[in-house]
């Protein structure tokens, strides 16, 4: 086995916002010396080089149905929806580059990255990102502290992290009481075309203290018809589209509002739906543990504190006004 480096030798490109994420974490800030266009947090890294730019025409300007069906159209014809800046990954020279292979809309996947390795002089040490689960997240967070040293950082994180998310599941327990069903929940990734929660998601709702029912545990996201969500009748509705903090969640609701039966959902006349900032949940990175906290205080608001950012989480009006 090659030993890691230490940390002062490692040059990281990170290609996904969640491995950005986790060097920051684990004490790699100023070794990341790449980043793609949605690396935004923390704030640090925003001066980083940015390597990675989306094709999608508008992308940022663009309304949400319009940006699903130009990143459907463009997978559909087997063309990639990132471009990754070959000449400046080879100036950089890095040691390492953290990508994925889970998600094509995402971030870069295997062919683009495959493709722009064979440019570069020297071949780095590519970390691949693919969870689907919590425990995923985990080992990335490890692997990612073997190969540059930070191993004991990594843990401390880990472990961090489980303290957090099992103070809100006892709490949440706590809350539930005995013989009572757990609240249903519809989280939603997408909101036009609606999406379902997917992979490690669910089980955050679960650790939360809920249940979604249309939530795909450790599986895609995929569309649900609207029809489905009546049916499933969710006592608590939790906005989170990838890519978007809290308020434009909240100016995307005003899609669903006035569509059939929406005032008849439970948790339209509980006045319990809202809009989060969706970094806590389609971020595989740290802020996932915290995001458990998040739900558990959204679905037991009276026995769990949201110890996070207020701007975190909108309370959404059943007669939300439209997207402007």
């Amino acid at each position: 086995m090659t030993p890691a480096p230490s940390a002062s030798k490692v040059r990281l490109v990170s290609l996904l916002p969640s491995a950005t994420e986790m060097a920051c974490a684990i004490g790699l800030a100023e070794c990341v010396v790449g980043i793609s266009h949605c690396c935004d947090y923390p704030a640090e890294i925003r001066d980083r080089p940015v390597l990675v730019h989306s094709r999608i025409p508008g992308d940022g300007q663009a309304g949400l149905a319009e940006i699903d069906a130009a990143a459907s159209s463009t997978l559909r014809r087997g063309e990639s929806l990132y471009e990754v800046d070959v000449e400046l990954l080879a100036r950089l020279a890095p040691t390492h580059i953290v990508t994925q292979d889970l998600c094509q809309v995402c971030a870069p996947s295997g062919n683009e990255v495959t493709r722009a390795m064979r440019a570069l002089p020297t071949q780095p040490q590519v970390l691949w990102m693919s969870p689907h689960s919590l425990a995923d997240i985990e080992e990335n967070l490890r692997e990612l502290g073997r190969c540059t040293g930070r191993v004991a950082e990594a843990r401390r994180v880990i472990m961090a992290g489980r303290r957090r998310m099992q103070r809100a599941t006892r709490a949440a327990t706590t809350a539930g009481g005995t013989g009572r069903p757990p609240p249903r929940v519809f989280c939603a990734e997408w909101i036009d075309p609606l999406y379902c929660a997917g992979h490690w998601v669910p089980e955050m709702v679960e650790k939360a203290g809920g249940i979604d029912p249309l939530g795909r545990r450790w599986a895609d996201s995929v569309r649900v018809s609207w029809e489905a969500v009546r049916e499933a009748a969710p006592e608590v509705m939790i906005l989170l589209p990838c890519g978007f903090d809290a308020a434009s969640a909240r100016r995307q609701a005003g899609r669903l509002v006035g569509l059939p039966g929406w005032e008849d959902l439970p948790a339209v006349r509980a006045n319990r739906v809202f809009a989060v900032d969706g970094a806590y949940f389609n971020r595989p990175g740290p802020r996932v543990f915290a995001g458990v906290e998040l739900l558990a205080h959204l679905l037991h608001p009276e026995e769990v504190a949201w110890t996070g950012p207020a701007d975190a989480i909108v309370q959404i009006t059943p007669t939300a006004s439209p997207e402007v």
